[in-house]
């Protein structure tokens, strides 16, 4: 064999063995990777306790940690009194901790004892009770601002297309105020343009929580009418199921926030009330199309049950009026926290049926660490009662309750598009944080 054809095998072989190298080094980083994620699913990152609770945890991981307090004698783990502020357990066999005190700790976690891997932050609290609901509402929110859904050409009285807002105005930005003057909705901010006589205006923007002024140089369409060229919406409505309700009032509902529909951001909202509603038609589910609770909302003064203070992406939040919290007429549970939840069979708490009924469902997964924190959990419907009426959770069933050992431990947040017996649902704890 002639020296270039050995230089050029060898050069093959060095080419192989860096190809070779490359893909034993990728491989390491993904098995690496996906042995995070899955630790990380099965380590939360926050854990709530009831005081004088014990709380039993199994890790089984390979890991130890070590709990820091400032309160000496507070803490006690495995029924031993921890006289110490600081403990060390091991998270490679069972163990329990109870505290006598309402307060917060932190856990150090370290993989196989050395390495530094994640700190678990402990608040304690004192025992909640609340009365699970499943009663279908009407929803109604009004915008802190006019939103901005987008911007669109004009056809101008030249003949000409013009976009005087494009570049300047964004998806999601809200318009409080038009050359210094407050703007309430969107057929204020309509007259105003009207009046500008085609010159700069400036208008007050809130966008991604910070405050602006741009200026925007409206043009006349075709119909004689000054435009900016902007799709603008301020105000939306909708059916969704109340999830709990508390001793003073204080109500919860949705499990996930109400967002635009166009834009599919959260809405910042100004103010909201809930009214009763009433069921007129149930959409079944099928594959590739969710179902609906079709329903009419009693959107009047005397049909208002209660006021809407907080639009979270784990809900909606507010006070309810007293005649509607004795008309549930439902008993309060205790919650159910993370760590009490468990696969198997379970309740969603509905009202398909013009009553309130609770139906089996199994919890097929547990995500104690989702990057959306209404999709911690997977369920499945079971109950062939549901699934004949509506084939499984529907549009407006989000926020049903789902109640596992007598305990209330979530709600209902998603659908599967492809499988409408089956959906997502979100931890009752990460409800309550929002309160918090």
């Amino acid at each position: 064999m002639s020296k270039h054809n050995i230089n050029h095998v060898n050069n093959r072989k060095k080419v192989y063995r860096s190809i070779l190298i490359c893909m034993l080094f990728l491989n390491i980083v993904g098995i690496i990777y996906f042995q995070k994620k899955n630790l990380d699913s099965q380590l939360p990152n926050n854990i709530k306790m009831i005081v004088d609770k014990k709380e039993e945890f199994d890790f089984d991981l390979p890991m130890s940690a070590k709990i820091s307090t400032q309160e000496v004698g507070v803490l006690s783990v495995n029924n031993k009194k921890i006289p110490d502020n600081q403990i060390d357990i091991s998270f490679s066999k069972p163990f329990s901790i109870v505290s006598s005190e309402v307060g917060q700790y932190t856990i150090d976690v370290k993989l196989f004892g050395l390495i530094d891997y994640k700190q678990i932050n402990v608040d304690v609290i004192e025992s909640v009770e609340l009365i699970p609901s499943g009663i279908p509402i009407g929803i109604y929110v009004e915008t802190d601002g006019i939103m901005v859904l987008g911007t669109s050409p004009i056809p101008s009285t030249d003949g000409l297309n013009y976009e005087p807002a494009v570049n300047i105005l964004k998806s999601g930005d809200y318009i409080t105020e038009i050359n210094g003057n407050a703007i309430n909705d969107k057929e204020e901010l309509i007259e105003e343009v009207q009046k500008s006589d085609g010159k700069d205006m400036t208008f007050t923007l809130t966008r991604n929580k910070k405050e602006i002024d741009v200026k925007i140089k409206p043009i006349m369409s075709n119909d004689g009418k000054y435009k900016i060229g902007a799709w603008i919406r301020d105000d939306t409505q909708g059916i969704g199921t109340l999830t709990y309700i508390d001793s003073t009032g204080k109500f919860g509902a949705l499990g996930h926030g109400i967002t635009d529909i166009d834009t599919n951001l959260l809405m910042n909202i100004k103010e909201g009330s809930v009214h009763t509603a009433k069921i007129m038609q149930i959409v079944k589910g099928k594959s590739g199309a969710p179902g609906e609770l079709v329903g009419l909302i009693n959107q009047t003064e005397e049909e208002k049950v209660g006021d809407i203070k907080i639009n979270s992406k784990q809900g909606i939040f507010g006070n309810l009026e007293g005649q509607f919290r004795e008309l549930t007429n439902l008993e309060p549970m205790k919650i159910g926290l993370k760590q009490d939840v468990k696969l198997g069979k379970a309740y969603v708490r509905c009202m398909v049926e013009n009553e309130v009924k609770d139906y089996e469902i199994q919890i097929e997964k547990i995500e104690l660490n989702s990057s959306n924190v209404s999709k911690g959990l997977v369920i499945r419907i079971t109950d062939e009662r549901l699934i004949n009426i509506t084939n499984g959770i529907v549009q407006g069933m989000s926020g049903s309750p789902i109640i596992q050992d007598n305990k209330i431990i979530g709600a209902v947040t998603h659908v599967f598009i492809q499988d409408s017996t089956k959906g997502y649902g979100t931890f009752i704890e990460n409800m309550l944080k929002t309160v918090e």
